[in-house]
């Protein structure tokens, strides 16, 4: 591994070393957190205008854990209405660059930690949504699965703002991973074993502070480790190639 790689910062510049690696190799995985989908409008969380800086009534990391679920289900559901879902985001370049060297064999596999669908709405197939999607609600009484237009519609509520099942009267839970809760043990295996197999690994738009999403890199054994990411991470000193600019403009190629 090369150490203390010199950041490109120039987007042009950026655009052709990625291209250029996506074409060097085979095997390619990307692995992206919320920095991919601040292009699209969804702000992301630890930057200077991201959600943790923003006031509320209990720190988000509170109001996205299990026990604020439990506790407090109207005022979690209020802001996850607010803030977690965005119906109107549509794809940025990046999911489309993804998308595309997916269809032409240049990617095997999205490991993402988004929860917003816009890799699949960008025609990704091959996607492992480690802390899962706003896009399936689940009944934890029957198990029947809503979109988030229906949990966001406000037409089957218990009168505080809370999903209840029109099947079984069960309250319906979002389909992502809170704080307190574990991964998918399937999504898990998927991810490690993608990464595991790439040739090329690029993450993107991620702090790689969320753990165990940020110990997932450890698993891979390949030829390139790329970084994409405004800011320096934790793990800059293992990369190949450092990118240093807006990821929406480094996956325009």
């Amino acid at each position: 591994m090369a150490h203390h790689a010199e950041p490109i910062t120039d987007a042009a510049r950026a655009a052709q070393t990625l291209e250029r690696l996506f074409d060097e190799h085979e095997h390619a995985v990307f692995f992206g957190g919320a920095g991919v989908s601040t292009a699209s409008g969804i702000p992301d969380f630890r930057s200077v205008d991201g959600l943790y800086r923003q006031h509320f009534d209990y720190p988000p990391e509170t109001m996205l854990s299990h026990s604020f679920y439990v506790e407090h289900p109207a005022e979690f559901f209020r802001f996850y209405r607010e803030r977690m879902v965005a119906l109107d985001a549509q794809p940025n370049a990046c999911h489309r660059t993804l998308a595309a060297l997916e269809h032409v064999g240049k990617l095997d596999a999205v490991v993402t930690q988004n929860i917003d669908g816009l890799h699949q709405a960008a025609g990704s197939r091959r996607v492992w949504e480690l802390h899962g999607s706003v896009h399936r609600n689940i009944c934890q009484g029957c198990g029947a699965v809503y979109d988030a237009r229906w949990v966001c519609s406000r037409e089957h509520e218990d009168g505080r703002g809370v999903p209840v099942c029109p099947v079984c009267g069960g309250t319906v839970k979002p389909d992502v991973v809170l704080y307190e809760e574990p991964l998918d043990e399937r999504v898990l295996e998927g991810a490690v074993r993608a990464i595991a197999q790439a040739d090329l690994l690029v993450i993107g738009g991620t702090s790689l502070v969320v753990y165990p999403a940020a110990g997932l890199t450890r698993y891979f054994q390949g030829d390139k480790l790329v970084i994409v990411n405004r800011d320096p991470t934790p793990q800059d000193a293992a990369a190949d190639v450092l990118i240093s600019c807006e990821i929406a403009q480094a996956f325009s190629f």
